[in-house]
């Protein structure tokens, strides 16, 4: 009899307890789940996140800040048509800018492709573009006459160096880590919903009832009473 009490109050303290964790689910509010399921499945309807975009309009960026200051060192050093004809037709490695626009045409075509067309989320093609440029240009740098042609011998092989680094920060830190995370979330925010479907609409608060545990105590003190009576009798 001494256990009975103990007993009846572990079972009180499980079921209470086990309401509380089924109310803490009903508690989750369909609209808003759904609301935002919506709101995820629009990103991927959408086809690219919004970091992607930024990421490939930077990307486009490069291409055009290098082509523009190609042309303007064309400008500089005796006209475009001439100056066009000596680095282009007549290409010479030690001193020609031609190779380093043609660096910014071949970033921009594998990372356009890659992570706009195909929609890469792996950081292979940006390490590609970047290992190539940063090695052409060291040894262009080391090699080549360029510093000996005017201030743009220094300024596009150090513009094209910084703009392929940063294109691999931006999307090594910004635009993988935030599409990994709204991909966390819309799973998150699905199996939460899936939860929810799983617990009856008609449940309320109302239908879990448990007893008081002043009453339960009553109670007991009523059994012992009971059983105590037949040994006072005797």
């Amino acid at each position: 009899m001494s256990h009975l009490p103990e007993d009846m109050e572990n079972a009180l303290t499980g079921s209470q307890s086990s309401h509380a964790s089924l109310r803490n689910v009903h508690s989750i509010n369909p609209t808003q789940l759904m609301a935002r399921i919506e709101s995820y499945e629009g990103r991927e309807k959408k086809g690219i996140s919004d970091v992607r975009r930024t990421f490939c309009l930077f990307v486009t960026f490069d291409l055009l800040f290098v082509t523009l200051l190609w042309i303007i060192e064309l400008n500089v050093n005796g006209g475009i048509e001439n100056t066009l004809e000596k680095e282009v037709v007549q290409y010479d490695y030690y001193s020609s800018y031609f190779d380093i626009f043609l660096l910014a045409v071949f970033r921009f075509k594998v990372l356009i492709l890659a992570y706009a067309v195909c929609r890469l989320r792996h950081w292979w093609a940006i390490a590609l573009t970047t290992a190539v440029t940063s090695a052409f240009l060291l040894a262009k740098v080391i090699l080549s006459k360029l510093f000996s042609q005017g201030a743009f011998g220094y300024v596009l092989p150090i513009i094209s160096f910084i703009l392929a680094w940063i294109e691999t920060w931006f999307l090594d830190f910004k635009v993988l880590p935030q599409e990994a995370e709204e991909e966390n979330r819309l799973l998150i925010v699905q199996d939460a919903s899936e939860r929810a479907a799983l617990i009856p609409g008609g449940l309320s608060d109302g239908q879990f009832y448990s007893p008081p545990e002043s009453e339960a105590g009553s109670e007991d003190a009523e059994e012992k009473q009971d059983s105590e009576k037949p040994l006072l009798e005797l």
